[in-house]
């Protein structure tokens, strides 16, 4: 039986060490080894996005990776994407516009919204939707979400 793997790794700029079980999820190691509880378990199979990180710059469904693949990674979770100033602009205007019901869903798509601009910092319509399509809101619809990333996307274009 195989014992427990330490793992280095950077978490919202920290450098983190943890030890995890070979068969643990990122998202397991996350929430039940770190406290980071603000990604969630919606589906458990890489369907809903609730579970969503950005690893290494990449968009990924915490549920579907493992623990020790984190070694020397850098990983952003939602508890990082606000600084100590105060809430990133995306989750201004996720407020602003209602884009939020039950939450369950909300850290994920504030992630990959995030991993979007700061790729694209001028994404279109389209271009929005299609990147938050491994994303599911069962409560908000989508109109509002989209909506605040568009306009955050145009207030950081003001501020740059």
């Amino acid at each position: 039986m195989a014992g427990k793997v330490h793992v280095e790794t950077s978490i919202n700029g920290e450098e983190t060490e943890f030890l995890c079980e070979p068969r643990d999820t990122l998202l397991e190691v996350l929430r039940d080894n770190l406290g980071l509880t603000g990604a969630k378990e919606g589906c458990g199979n890489g369907n809903c996005g609730a579970c969503s990180v950005i690893v290494d710059g990449r968009v990924i469904n915490s549920c579907l990776a493992l623990g020790v693949e984190a070694q020397g990674c850098e990983i952003t979770t939602i508890e990082g994407v606000a600084t100590a100033e105060g809430l990133h602009p995306l989750q201004q205007k996720f407020l602003e516009h209602a884009a939020l019901q039950c939450g369950v869903c909300t850290p994920g798509f504030i992630v990959a919204a995030k991993a979007l601009l700061d790729r694209e910092p001028e994404p279109d319509e389209h271009r929005i939707r299609l990147w938050l399509a491994g994303n599911l809101c069962r409560c908000t619809g989508y109109d509002k979400i989209v909506r605040a990333v568009m306009d955050t996307a145009g207030t950081m274009k003001e501020t740059a």
